[in-house]
């Protein structure tokens, strides 16, 4: 295997270029660095154990999103309180995701997988019998929601590298599209399933089938066979591990600008339970069954982007920036819908565009950093996506309540396109391109060029 980049020696990313694979580990045979088919991963006996796994698991955690929005939503009327629901739910991961990485790092992932998903179905058990007795306020959801972030903490990254150590290096991609594709068709069946139980006996069904649904994951990983993982050697506790998995990004542009812009876009782009909500309630004037629609048609177009993404066999940094913007336009379109079957027509692009740019950032971001650092990489990824849904949520929330759905829906739109926009130059510049201008036939109307390009290209056009 080959020895990934240290800290000084990356060069400057191109906006046109592939991010090339920087991997080590001690796994058991070579792996091939072939271009995989779309389920090539599953070839693998512990990916494909923890694949099934995490399809009931998954499945029971898209329930409970569905139960526990409407159910927060049902008990105040607010769009405020369904934000900071879902802020609570991911504060812990802005205040201590990066620590989730250093143990990570340190740790049997394996081992710690299985505490973190075990904490997780009490915590939904906890929730399903305080819904199912009566007995349930607000305030409990809330204090459910910020221990389940406390656990996210250490299991996003935990999950995240664990990838990795199944698969070996020339698998990441596929797998981490194979996960995508995993979690959004459980949000296919998932939020079905929630609206049928919320409207026949309550929420409260829901959230007991999500603790049970832990149980799978936990089977998955007491089968796997601990010779067949690709592990990579445990960093030694130390001082300064936290400063050094920042000063890493920050001295590798291919890290540092795709985690900007998932910031931004995770921040104020991916606040969907409070705008979708408020839609159906405001605006569509229905209830839980058309928003689950509505999340169901997203989940058909994020299956069919993280399949796509399956297919590549690599990840460009253009590809992600497009994603990106395209994301953000069709959250603008959806806003000037006139009815509610055009705006339930976009949810499925929306959902293509929004898994295409999360898959392409995080196979890049993983596959660019040197495995020594992987968990803090992806836990500082985690907590910048997730994580600033503690500022953005409440933000966004304030602003469809106060200014109406259309305009809370806009303005995450705009934000998502503006950063796609401003990440593009910057990258560009750092990878010596420039926009350019061509009105000549079979050409793009406007593409990054070298420098040296720029002006034989106007004077082309």
């Amino acid at each position: 295997m080959s020895t990934g980049h240290g800290a000084d020696s990356a060069p400057a990313p191109s906006a046109a270029d592939d991010n090339e694979p920087h991997d080590q580990g001690a796994g058991p045979r070579a792996t091939t660095t072939a271009k995989p088919s779309m389920f090539s991963s599953l070839r693998i006996r512990n990916y494909r154990l923890f694949a099934m796994g995490q399809v009931v698991s998954n499945t029971g955690t898209w329930m409970q999103r569905i139960a526990q929005d409407w159910l927060v939503h049902s008990l105040t009327g607010s769009s405020t309180a369904v934000g900071i629901t879902t802020a609570l739910q991911f504060l812990p991961m802005l205040l201590f995701g990066l620590y989730g990485g250093v143990i990570a790092d340190r740790c049997s992932k394996r081992k710690l997988l299985f505490v973190t998903q075990s904490t997780m179905g009490v915590i939904g058990l906890v929730l399903a019998a305080l819904t199912l007795s009566g007995n349930v306020q607000v305030a409990h959801v809330y204090a459910l929601a910020f221990a389940l972030g406390l656990a996210t903490v250490v299991d996003n990254p935990t999950r995240q590298t664990f990838v990795s150590e199944m698969v070996g290096p020339g698998q990441i991609r596929n797998a981490v599209s194979l996960n995508s594709a995993n979690f959004q068709s459980a949000r296919l069946v998932g939020p079905a399933v929630a609206g049928v139980l919320i409207s026949a006996v309550g929420g409260g069904w829901a959230f007991l089938i999500n603790g049970l649904s832990f149980g799978a994951p936990l089977i998955g990983l007491l089968l796997m066979r601990p010779s067949e993982l690709h592990t990579s050697k445990r960093v030694e506790r130390g001082k300064g591990q936290l400063r050094e998995g920042l000063r890493y990004v920050r001295e590798h542009p291919e890290l540092l600008w795709p985690i900007v812009l998932v910031g931004f876009i995770g921040t104020f782009g991916f606040n969907f339970p409070i705008w979708l909500t408020a839609f159906t309630s405001d605006v569509f004037h229905a209830g839980a069954g058309t928003y689950g629609t509505l999340n169901f048609l997203m989940a058909v177009g994020s299956v069919a982007g993280a399949l796509l993404a399956a297919r590549r066999g690599q990840s460009r940094m253009r590809l992600m920036v497009g994603a990106a913007l395209v994301f953000g336009v069709l959250e603008i379109f959806a806003v000037l819908s006139p009815s509610y079957w055009l705006f339930a027509a976009l949810m499925a692009p929306i959902g293509l565009a929004g898994l295409t740019f999360n898959v392409t950032a995080n196979s890049s971001v993983q596959l660019a950093s040197d495995p020594a650092m992987r968990g803090r990489v992806m836990s500082l990824f985690m907590m910048v996506f997730v994580g600033g849904t503690p500022i953005g949520g409440p933000i966004m929330g304030w602003i469809t309540d106060s200014f109406g759905p259309r305009i809370g829906f806009l303005a995450g739109g705009l934000i998502s396109a503006g950063a796609a926009v401003g990440v593009a130059l910057v990258l560009a510049r750092l990878a010596g391109l420039r926009p350019a201008v061509s009105l000549r036939r079979g050409r793009p109307p406007v593409r990054f060029v070298r420098r040296a390009e720029v002006s034989e290209v106007s004077e082309v056009a």
